[in-house]
């Protein structure tokens, strides 16, 4: 099951059927099923207040993972600030719903154990959210 929740804002326009659906097909790519997830838009004070008091990092991001997958399933909380998306989707001069999709699926391949640690890490990394996007853009 996948959940659609919000924290002091208001929910972005997404379509969440196929947003689901796209998910669940992500996550069969890597050879998992999902469970219960979580996707939390919150403001950038929410992010902020989460990444200090559970990671105790000080500083703003566009999403946080909570990974609490077990073997093939899934499952997580993604925080995810819409604000800071929003602010990067200017900085990176693409669509708003761009940006969102790519953190979405970014939270999601997190949770398939894809990793962005290092250099080459993040490389990979953003090479699947490229590919999932464009399965998104296909359903």
């Amino acid at each position: 099951m996948i959940l659609y929740i919000t924290n002091e804002i208001k929910m972005p326009k997404i379509p969440k059927r196929k947003v689901t659906h796209w998910i669940k097909r992500i996550a069969a790519k890597y050879d998992k099923k999902v469970g219960e997830i979580a996707l939390i838009f919150c403001s950038k004070d929410k992010i902020l207040t989460v990444n200090q008091s559970y990671l105790s990092h000080n500083y703003y991001t566009d999403i946080i993972t909570f990974d609490y997958s077990y073997n093939k399933i899934i499952s997580g909380d993604l925080f995810i600030s819409v604000e800071t998306v929003k602010s990067n989707a200017e900085t990176y001069n693409v669509s708003f719903t761009n940006e969102l999709y790519r953190v979405i699926i970014h939270g999601i391949l997190h949770l398939c154990g894809v990793t962005d640690k290092t250099i080459e890490e993040k490389k990979i990394c953003r090479k699947k959210e490229n590919e999932a996007l464009v399965l998104l853009r296909i359903d």
